[in-house]
């Protein structure tokens, strides 16, 4: 064992509840890239005029009729929740995916309704930074992450006596480990696994012990699993818990919006309203959609005419899965192995290289292709991080502290 070896797995072992490794790999590395103070408050700006598009691109799409959201691949049973308002927020936290591009950023996606990466870049960051003796681009940001959570709640459920209980898959340690730091923000808050809640139709969601819950924070469990869940007699539990929350007998964070703007296809919608110069973007925000977005559309054909390379991907898709990038020729250049996410429709984006990353491992030094990942929480920009792996991010990419100079 070497000593940069030894020197990993004593620090990581004095952060609880925490996983250095995924899948028998390593995960969290050893070591931390800079960045200037001036490139981070960069990125903020940025970040916040991407989120605000995104955001007025929500407005619109509640107000389209269904048949214009089923044409962007929205599931038919997502139809009567999608346009449900139970917070004034969007989504409470929300990631935007960055690629480094010509001394400025591009949005390649957004995770606006179940992002992980959270606990790294908001408490563990902090740690790593400490550790190598550099200042922490994310220092308050772990305050602002708490009194989001707490503000959320609140709203959903107002009531002093309010159960508020937190979920997700007890077998997945990432999803599980992040959950439970997300409850760490609500002292009086309870935790219980996602095969203990039990649902009676148009009463209530109940937890292990039948106590009816008010608010559900399902942080890690997707809205199309959810749509499509079902118990062992094949009834549609999804869309039951989905009915509680349009009764307003149950509040789920995050909200439904969330999912509307997980569709990858609405930067689809983006690109379109930008590339007719339509009227509901104003100049300057045409001009923040040509800066920060990518070409983006529900078919190939505009790339294959332009003979420009592009991106492949599954409206709703996570983790790089079901990815694929072609050539301008249609030619196949690289694919994610995982193939999981085939039912869905695609959306087609231009395809931009991210840039190469150099960074320290057990195994030595090694490179891969870095993606920032940038998060919103409460309507503001927030922390901001590092991923390094394979030239499509996936969930064997590394994660790489980030360090300001």
């Amino acid at each position: 064992m070497t000593s940069d070896t030894q020197g990993r797995q004593n620090f990581y072992q004095s952060i609880p509840d925490f996983w250095p490794d995924l899948y028998e790999m390593e995960y969290a590395l050893y070591d931390v890239a800079t960045i200037t103070a001036t490139e981070v408050a960069h990125i903020r700006v940025a970040s916040e005029k991407i989120w605000h598009i995104f955001t007025k691109t929500l407005t619109l799409l509640q107000l389209v009729p269904d048949a214009t959201l089923l044409s962007l691949g929205f599931p038919k049973n997502s139809l009567p929740y999608l346009r449900l308002t139970t917070l004034p927020l969007a989504s409470v936290i929300a990631r935007l995916d960055l690629i480094p591009y010509h001394n400025s950023y591009k949005c390649i996606e957004i995770n606006a309704d179940t992002p992980t990466f959270i606990k790294e870049l908001f408490t563990v960051n902090q740690k790593v930074c400490e550790h190598f003796n550099v200042n922490n681009p994310n220092k308050y940001e772990e305050a602002r992450l708490f009194r989001a959570i707490r503000a959320s709640v609140e709203k959903s459920a107002p009531k002093e006596t309010a159960h508020i209980v937190f979920t997700a898959h007890s077998d997945d340690i990432e999803d599980a480990l992040t959950v439970r730091y997300l409850q760490s923000a609500i002292p009086h808050a309870h935790f219980t696994p996602l095969h203990r809640l039990h649902i009676v139709r148009h009463e209530g969601l109940y937890d292990e012990v039948g106590r009816k819950i008010d608010v559900l924070y399902r942080q890690t469990f997707p809205l199309e699993q959810l749509l499509e869940d079902t118990n062992e007699q094949g009834d549609p539990i999804g869309e039951w818990l989905l009915e509680l929350v349009q009764q307003r007998k149950l509040a789920i964070i995050n909200p439904p919006s969330a999912f509307l703007l997980q569709n990858k296809a609405v930067q689809a919608v983006i690109w379109g309203l930008h590339d007719n110069n339509d009227p509901y973007f104003t100049p300057q925000e045409h001009c923040d959609i040509a800066h920060y977005f990518l070409p983006t559309y529900l078919e190939n054909t505009p790339f294959i005419a332009a003979k420009q390379a592009f991106v492949e991907k599954p409206i709703f898709g996570r983790e790089g899965d079901t990815v694929r990038i072609f050539e301008g020729t249609n030619k196949l250049r690289y694919q994610e192995e995982a193939r999981t996410y085939t039912t869905y429709p695609y959306v087609y984006q231009a395809y931009v290289k991210q840039p190469i990353q150099h960074f320290k491992t057990e195994q030595g030094m090694q490179q891969g292709s870095l993606l920032l990942g940038s998060f919103i929480v409460g309507n503001q920009a927030s922390a901001i991080g590092y991923r390094v792996g394979a030239t499509i991010t996936n969930n064997l990419s590394y994660y790489l502290p980030l360090g300001m100079l």
